[in-house]
């Protein structure tokens, strides 16, 4: 399953290369390669509880971005989640942090719940023998998080505490988005036996989501400038 994560990273790099490298999709994907990198890593170093099942999910995960990505630049309509970030992705008052973490957003809020439900019925496992590993990988994307915020996030004297930029990203934290995504499994998971309940379900989370993205997105007002850095994302 290790080939599984390799490929899937190879597809993230290619989905970065065809893009410019300010746009905000191109942002995210670059974050969520150097993710997918450590997690790589990790599985390698047998740092999982179950190494297959971990791959697993972080192949279920990953693929749930990719397939937006395709379904957007096919012209269908991707998840409510990633519309934001497809539609402001261009948008020259909109820093590259904010990008990031829309994608994080996105990624965490919606996918990821979804993501291990698929794990369970693929590999016929009940929801508590993935929490070991879901909270694994919750760890990798912590770490990640916060060397993207210290990277993306712009230099002292733009960021000013009357900046819009420091209460929108101020606003919206990691931890809470992967406590509200274990919830949102354990709820989606009671309901399996219930289509129409879970169906219901899943489409409020994805508005709901989708929501905080547009938040995440609001233009500070200072158009960014690229420059490269160690996660790949341009910074301003």
């Amino acid at each position: 399953m290790t080939t599984d994560v390799a490929a899937v990273l190879e597809r993230m790099r290619a989905t970065d290369a065809g893009l410019p490298y300010g746009d905000g999709v191109a942002v995210f994907t670059r974050v969520y390669a150097s993710v997918t990198e450590e997690v790589e890593r990790r599985l390698a170093g047998g740092d999982f509880a179950d190494r297959v099942v971990a791959a697993r999910l972080a192949v279920r995960f990953a693929g749930r971005f990719l397939a937006a990505v395709e379904d957007d630049a096919a012209g269908r309509r991707p998840p409510a989640c990633w519309r934001p970030l497809f539609a402001m992705r261009a948008h020259p008052g909109v820093r590259p942090l904010q990008f990031a973490l829309a994608g994080v957003n996105a990624h965490v809020g919606h996918d990821l719940a979804l993501a291990v439900l698929d794990t369970c019925r693929a590999t016929g496992l009940g929801l508590a023998a993935l929490e070991a590993d879901f909270d694994r990988i919750g760890e990798v994307l912590t770490a990640i998080e916060e060397r993207v915020r210290e990277e993306l996030m712009p230099g002292p004297d733009l960021l000013e505490a009357a900046d819009p930029l420091t209460h929108v990203v101020g606003c919206w934290s990691l931890a809470r988005a992967r406590d509200a995504a274990w919830a949102a499994a354990r709820l989606l998971w009671a309901l399996r036996g219930s289509p129409a309940a879970y169906d219901e379900c899943v489409s409020r989370l994805d508005a709901g989501v989708g929501l905080v993205g547009r938040l995440l997105l609001t233009p500070a007002g200072c158009p960014r400038q690229s420059s490269g850095s160690s996660t790949g994302a341009s910074s301003s």
